[in-house]
């Protein structure tokens, strides 16, 4: 039989509630933040990006405690939640997953809005040879039962939104990407895509400063040479930033970062929406001579320099 995990009290007790003998946890606030019936709670992937999507609704923050059994099953406690709640968790690792499942149950008397900023799995949208699991699938029909609506931020695959048992948006924050490449005073950059593929993404993110973007492509000179450069536009004798929606293991933006300085380029730069950076990414990527690794809070990082709280908080209040 488990018992309840003894969870650390606060240093300062006015963090809780007194209740009896018992002790409840207090809605966290910020100044200038309306006391009403929607709050936010949050998985331990997802504490920076809960907050400043707190502060930008301007609704309280529920505190939540995690510990683990002995057995090593997760535990999690949470304050007193409103009639809605806001439930941010990025799907990182197993761990997360199911700190995610104990959460939206734990929240089960509230309307659950779910914003899910990374969801891992998500590569797995297809068979690709018989006996697979359809991960995607798998995953979205877990984390979606008993939730009013979900909310993702630039999901590999869109297809995967049918999947959710609940109505489900994609959001984008390639402009918000595009607005921080803003503030580096680049002459000219480039924007490039790392194949067709993430093209698109390319042109949003190019789009918030009027930039020419293209995509790389691959070309085999020999039986071991490939070539990858530019399709259509030339990289020297500018500086050039990468763009893609997950950087996993950085291989690709590592091979073409150094045929790009060969061509000309002045600078590089890595950018994304997810930084997964899996293997040493990040370091491998900087060795390599690329002048900064920037992205998003969606999985919170060192080089998250973008948020996607204000994207979040607009598609909250449009509904």
């Amino acid at each position: 039989m488990h018992h309840t995990p003894k969870l650390f009290k606060p240093e300062n007790r006015n963090t809780f509630y007194q209740t009896g003998n018992s002790q409840e946890m207090q809605l966290v606030t910020h100044p200038g933040v309306r006391n009403d019936t929607m709050n936010i709670v949050y998985t331990e992937t997802s504490q920076i990006l809960a907050t400043r999507l707190a502060r930008a609704l301007k609704i309280p923050l529920v505190d939540v405690k995690y510990s683990r059994f002995p057995d090593g099953e997760h535990y999690l406690v949470t304050g007193e939640t409103g009639e809605e709640t806001i439930i941010v968790g990025s799907v990182v690792d197993n761990n997360a997953l199911v700190q995610l499942l104990l959460l939206i149950d734990a929240c089960d008397s509230s309307r659950i809005h779910l914003v899910l900023p990374y969801m891992a799995y998500a590569r797995q949208d297809k068979r690709f040879q018989p006996g697979e699991p359809l991960s995607a699938r798998a995953v979205a029909q877990a984390i979606g039962r008993g939730v009013k609506d979900v909310y993702t931020v630039n999901i590999h695959e869109p297809e995967i939104l049918k999947y959710f048992p609940a109505p489900a948006q994609n959001l984008s924050i390639a402009p918000d990407i595009g607005a921080y490449i803003r503030t580096l005073d680049l002459d000219n950059p480039l924007i490039l895509a790392p194949d067709y593929g993430a093209l698109a993404f390319a042109g949003q993110v190019a789009s918030a400063g009027g930039w020419e973007y293209d995509h790389l492509e691959k070309t085999r000179l020999s039986g071991l040479e490939v070539r990858m450069a530019p399709r259509q536009l030339s990289a020297a004798g500018r500086p050039v930033v990468i763009v893609d929606d997950i950087i996993s293991t950085g291989g690709t933006i590592v091979t073409a970062a150094g045929m790009l300085y060969q061509q000309g380029a002045t600078d590089i730069y890595a950018a994304c929406v997810h930084g997964v950076l899996t293997g040493g990414a990040y370091a491998r990527l900087m060795g390599t001579g690329i002048r900064d690794v920037i992205c998003s809070d969606t999985i919170e990082r060192a080089c998250s320099k973008v948020s996607a709280a204000d994207r979040i908080a607009n598609a909250i209040r449009s509904h």
